[in-house]
């Protein structure tokens, strides 16, 4: 144990317990301590994320793991996976500082946001955090006044058209302008280390990843030819986290290790590394919210009358949270969450809702 947790991280449960009964117990002793006004919640097995993670390492045996931190930032899942000898991926200044204050060292972290503000990158320089990642000559530019001694990360664009969560039109380097940006940062005495690239969120084109991979060799070779030592391959993220995904986990790993065996075969001297979020944490939280309320409505549709001639009615349930919060991935990843409702007697009734 690499010392990360405390045995007030977590709670131990006897086998067999499942998230379900731990619920259960909770919203009992909640609204009876506050008599019904119980806010929402979330409880994680954080077993799930360990499984997870010794999934990943025995479908993707040559890629190094590294935790999106902005997708979950719980304090539990961040020291778990630094236990677990994962790097973290970070966008910002608060989540460097957030990952630094749990003892990770600045060695196993990058600076993955290609648009960053000169001010957080001077704060990456002051407190060790070398490897940073570009897509365009502005941000060289920044990097080279502000952190000379950065490794840069050249993040190129993929074609991510199929992808729930496209990327590619906010960030990434086309292929023309790579040689460019690989000469000025020579120029510029700036390292360019490696490449990286994101196919998107829930991206079910399996040969998205292997084009990507294929173009990252390209880049490869053009910044090798400049002088750039190259020697890092990030192959981004955006792994379903849940079962039932349209396309399995298993099927993507089995897709990038066959490219990886063509394009950087094993003993080319490339650290593989991807960027995971979703996959690690999505199966793993729970959430309950309460019902606040609740109306019967018309199904005012044509031809929808009962035998009886009256209208159909449907009930709308009105939860203690909504899309502008808790559900926010209603809007932003196109989910549709499912709930289950959870109803003892005395006890205020609940949606169960795994968060996608």
């Amino acid at each position: 144990m690499a010392g990360y947790l405390s045995e007030t991280d977590f709670v131990m449960v006897e086998e067999g317990f499942s998230t379900r009964d731990l619920l259960e117990e909770l919203t009992l002793g909640a609204s009876q301590a506050t008599a019904g006004d119980v806010a929402a919640f979330f409880v994680a097995d954080l077993g799930a994320v360990v499984r997870k993670h010794f999934c990943f390492l025995k479908c993707l045996p040559r890629v190094r793991p590294f935790y999106t931190v902005k997708c979950n930032s719980s304090p539990g899942v961040l020291k778990v996976l630094a236990e677990l000898g994962l790097g973290f991926s970070c966008a910002n200044k608060a989540e460097m500082e957030l990952v630094q204050r749990i003892g990770v060292p600045a060695s196993k972290i990058i600076y993955a946001n290609p648009c960053k503000q000169t001010a957080q990158i001077k704060y990456a320089a002051k407190h060790g955090v070398r490897l940073l990642s570009f897509d365009n000559e502005a941000e060289l530019a920044k990097v080279a006044k502000s952190h000379p001694s950065a490794k840069m990360v050249l993040c190129i664009a993929t074609d991510d058209s199929h992808s729930l969560s496209p990327l590619s039109f906010k960030f990434g380097a086309t292929l023309k302008s790579c040689r460019h940006l690989l000469e000025n940062a020579k120029r510029s005495h700036v390292e360019v280390v490696g490449v990286s690239f994101h196919v998107g969120s829930g991206c079910p084109d399996l040969h998205a990843y292997t084009q990507s991979i294929a173009d990252a060799r390209l880049v490869f070779e053009m910044g090798a030819e400049l002088g750039h030592g190259m020697h890092i391959l990030d192959l981004g993220g955006g792994f379903p986290g849940l079962e039932g995904a349209k396309v399995r986990f298993e099927e993507i790993a089995s897709v990038i290790n066959s490219a990886l065996d063509l394009y950087f075969p094993e003993g080319c001297g490339v650290d593989i590394l991807a960027r995971l979020g979703r996959y690690y944490v999505t199966s793993a939280f729970t959430l309950a919210v309460s019902i606040i309320a609740k109306k019967e409505v018309l199904l005012d549709q044509p031809g929808r009358e009962e035998e009886n001639g009256s209208t159909p009615k449907t009930i709308v349930y009105h939860l203690s949270e909504g899309v502008y919060g808790i559900f926010n991935s209603v809007l932003f990843d196109n989910t549709c969450p499912t709930p289950i409702l959870q109803k003892k007697q005395n006890v205020y009734s609940s949606l169960w809702q795994h968060m996608y």
